[in-house]
């Protein structure tokens, strides 16, 4: 995966040769899986190019990017966080999971994030699907919804698939749903009851009977 600065003509080559063909950007070109989350407030998608963070800048009036990647060694990441730059645009790395429970110190960080974020805000993984699904529906939650709301973001349209391994991201939401919705609110929830282990036994058990 591409490790350089962008300092060079031809650093931003291999960055984009590493974007398009390793990291699979090539397949993202014509397809951006862009949404509202909360309309005017938060939008989702996948990895943005920079030209499209460059577009919605001035058309979304960004004021913030999440990556939900986490800071990687790849072309990819270099592309974006570069532009950011160059525009004194705010990217945060806020790493998440998609195969595995969600954790409860992620969970929380991602909410005191959410508590000072400059917005509007765009938030990505690599494919808009999963990860960035997970943390649309955690901020539906942070901002009073319900579960049910937030599993919407967690959709075929989106290209999540529950029958799959990230299913246990809708395990998630539907774990608060069963214990606590209505109740408990939901980040009091995560921080004194949510036992992430249980939840990924659960989810594996039910994967191996199915």
């Amino acid at each position: 995966m591409f490790k350089g600065s962008l300092t060079s003509s031809w650093q931003h080559c291999l960055a984009w040769y590493d974007s398009l063909f390793k990291d699979h950007a090539i397949l993202r070109l014509q397809w951006s899986n862009l949404a509202p989350v909360l309309p005017g407030k938060i939008w989702r998608c996948n990895h943005p190019t920079p030209r499209r963070i460059k577009k919605w800048y001035k058309t979304l009036n960004l004021q913030s990017i999440i990556n939900l990647r986490g800071h990687r060694a790849c072309g990819s990441d270099a592309l974006a966080r570069h532009t950011c730059q160059s525009l004194n645009l705010p990217y945060i790395d806020m790493a998440f999971e998609s195969r595995n429970a969600p954790h409860r110190d992620r969970i929380l960080r991602f909410y005191a994030i959410y508590q000072t974020l400059r917005t509007p805000t765009l938030i990505h993984c690599k494919s808009g699907a999963d990860r960035t699904g997970l943390a649309s529906g955690l901020i539906i939650l942070f901002e009073g919804g319900t579960a049910r709301d937030a599993l919407k973001q967690l959709h075929w349209r989106f290209l999540h698939f529950k029958q799959s391994r990230t299913g246990i991201l809708d395990a998630f939401f539907l774990l608060y749903e069963q214990e606590a919705e209505g109740r408990i609110p939901f980040i009091v929830w995560v921080t004194n009851n949510y036992n992430e282990d249980a939840l990924r036994e659960r989810f594996r058990a039910k994967q191996h009977k199915n």
